[in-house]
């Protein structure tokens, strides 16, 4: 990638902070086609029955602040009138491609091998990306093109009829990755990810067959290059029932502690065991009070955005009944921008289930 002075790009003198500039966005105009002469970013959006949302999500793309890009979509064998919403787009940056049934991953996939850009941009088809969101990325990516991913906070969505925020981790790359070194995993929200095409594949991508597959990469990536985050909200954030991580709650807690698990087989050197062999042992080190109570938070959240006020306040009375203590450490969470937010049980209940977990090491 092209190197470039910050002098240049900001138009800065050297007493100014660039990089604090830089994640807040309060830098001026900048003529990035002459800049940056060839397109840096994709936005790559994986596509299955996304109706009605796909529109929305699609318009905030294209009255981006940061008009040159690639919007890569990939449709997954949708049955609704997702396609047809698409093939109707008159736009040169629309890229359109079309494909069986295979999954999320595997899409995800797909989409990291087609992008031709330098950079990925994650979008989902139900979600928002306010208008500055490619503006404030492109920045951080002059400033730290050396990076493995990029990644900004999350709005509840739609914002008149949500109240909070994505639970995510802060901190400089080097926190970031001591968190991971403690044994702990990295709360990102997805859609907000941008991903160096390169570094991504060099690591394996995506890998099969978990439905945490995005928590897996970021571990496997702050290991070996720098995460930063971009400190503002750029994502409107939607709770859709039909969403894989509404459909998929109880699973995705459990593949959460194997992800976990992946990542202690890999700082303890440990051979780590296929899912199934070990799904029941992990399953005993969930927290089901915990997991109900979270579980009646999205609730309280879809109700919320849906107006369905009694549903939501009924949702919320639930949660607090199955763990006072989850919602209060929610709380806190939401409150401070300070307090080390990560995803994971203490890694010493692992070392008590060593024997089960990873028989025969």
């Amino acid at each position: 990638m092209t190197s470039f002075s910050q002098s240049a790009i900001y138009g800065h003198n050297n007493n100014t902070n660039i990089t604090d500039l830089c994640i807040s966005g309060s830098l001026p105009l900048i003529d990035w086609k002459t800049l940056v002469p060839e397109t840096l970013i994709t936005i790559g959006m994986p596509v299955y029955n996304a109706m009605p949302y796909l529109p929305e999500a699609i318009e905030s793309l294209l009255s981006q602040t940061f008009a040159d890009f690639e919007l890569l979509v990939v449709v997954d064998g949708a049955t609704d009138g997702s396609l047809a919403y698409l093939q109707s787009i008159r736009d040169s940056r629309l890229r359109l491609l079309t494909q069986p049934n295979l999954g999320l991953v595997a899409t995800l996939n797909h989409i990291l091998h087609e992008t031709r850009t330098p950079w990925l941009v994650r979008q989902d088809a139900d979600d928002v990306s306010y208008p500055t969101r490619l503006e404030r990325i492109a920045r951080a990516i002059m400033h730290y093109p050396d990076a493995g991913i990029f990644y900004s906070l999350a709005e509840y969505y739609p914002r008149d009829h949500a109240v909070g925020s994505f639970r995510c981790s802060r901190g400089t790359p080097a926190e970031l990755r001591k968190i991971v070194q403690s044994g702990y995993l990295l709360s990102i929200c997805h859609p907000t990810a941008v991903l160096h095409v390169e570094k991504t594949r060099a690591i394996g991508g995506y890998r099969v067959g978990l439905h945490a597959e995005d928590a897996d990469l970021w571990w496997r990536m702050a290991l070996q290059h720098d995460i930063h985050c971009i400190d503002e909200p750029l994502v409107g954030f939607r709770h859709n029932p039909s969403s894989i991580s509404s459909l998929n709650f109880e699973n995705q807690e459990t593949a959460g502690l194997y992800i976990q698990y992946l990542l202690l087989s890999k700082l303890w050197n440990l051979t780590p065991h296929p899912p199934k062999t070990i799904w029941n042992e992990l399953g005993l080190l969930v927290n089901t009070k915990a997991i109900t109570a979270k579980k009646y938070l999205r609730s309280f959240s879809m109700h919320l955005a849906e107006g369905a006020l009694t549903e939501a306040l009924f949702a919320i009375f639930q949660a607090l009944c199955a763990s006072p203590n989850y919602i209060f450490k929610r709380i806190q969470d939401e409150a401070s921008s300070s307090r080390i937010i990560r995803n994971g049980i203490s890694p010493s209940l692992f070392l008590e289930r060593k024997d089960a977990l990873w028989p025969c090491s």
